[in-house]
């Protein structure tokens, strides 16, 4: 299966009878899956059908979903309201004679509130019904457009985390072959450590302080760290092969290679062990930050 990314944006036009819509479909990263659809008035009947849709091809994101719908080739109709005129004018002649004033002009007159009145064609149900069901076609292709594009956007994010995969492992085999890491090298250190401190003061006991020497490397050896980041490495690279909604399980990987990473960096007495782990966990945060994207 491929990946796929929790990114992406789709767009479809339709037509049918007097009316002509448009689609626009955005989908951006979130912890699960969440339609919002914003419709006009008489469209409301699609929202169950676009998140069913949605629903059986995307398990994680937000995605909003647009339709714009105009109507074409119906004017409106514009009348006089005869009542409200009237009434206008047969106050305009009771203060005609009260008032300096000149004569109401026709604009001035149709200027007034209810004297004009606008109505909107009257509906075709078969027409309305005939819209609905293109509408709901054309938001399918959207999401079929929608869902290929995140799968784009994945394929370009599973060779990116695969980088990061394979920097991962180069880095951890770096650490593991620092000399500096080695308990023979951590001994000899402590030791030198230790001679010192005897050469300082006689109040010493000489192996007592060997033996907590030995213990104090066997601390600091980073072995164990080392070989669960080769696990979670082969692990990452299998479920990056197989694909699929990988998104929550490569975020719980991150999280064990960030926890590896700081145990090694926090373990080291090496300088360049240390600038090892350093870069090791720069790697596995771009690395998290990638699966964030990923369904």
């Amino acid at each position: 299966m491929a990946l796929s990314s929790m990114t992406g944006f789709a767009r479809s036009h339709g037509a049918s009878g007097p009316y002509t819509f448009e689609w626009e479909l955005k989908s951006v990263n979130a912890k699960g899956f969440d339609l919002r659809v914003r419709l006009p008035q008489g469209f409301d009947e699609l929202e169950a059908h676009a998140k069913k849709r949605a629903g059986e091809v995307l398990s994680r994101g937000t995605v909003y979903a647009n339709l714009n719908v105009k109507r074409t080739n119906a004017a409106a109709t514009v009348r006089i309201n005869e009542d409200v005129l009237s009434a206008v004018l047969k106050a305009a002649s009771q203060i005609a004679g009260k008032v300096d004033a000149v004569a109401p002009s026709i604009d001035g007159l149709l200027a007034i509130k209810g004297v004009i009145e606008v109505a909107e064609p009257e509906g075709n149900e078969d027409e309305d019904k005939a819209a609905r069901t293109a509408a709901a076609e054309a938001f399918d292709r959207a999401l079929a457009e929608l869902v290929d594009m995140r799968k784009r956007e994945g394929t370009s994010l599973g060779q990116i985390l695969t980088q990061r995969v394979d920097e991962i492992e180069g880095l951890a085999k770096k650490a593991e072959a620092a000399p500096g890491r080695k308990p023979e090298a951590i001994k000899a250190k402590l030791a030198e450590q230790i001679a010192t401190l005897l050469d300082t003061s006689d109040r010493f006991d000489s192996d007592r302080l060997m033996q907590e020497a030995i213990l104090i490397a066997t601390r600091a050896d980073i072995r164990e760290e080392l070989d669960r980041i080769a696990s979670h490495v082969a692990q990452a690279r299998e479920l990056i092969g197989k694909g699929g909604s990988i998104g929550r399980k490569l975020d719980f990987l991150a999280q064990e290679f960030h926890r590896e990473v700081n145990t090694c960096c926090s373990k080291s007495n090496d300088i360049e062990l240390t600038n090892t782990g350093l870069a090791m966990k720069n790697v596995v945060e771009q690395f998290r930050e990638q699966v964030q994207n990923l369904e």
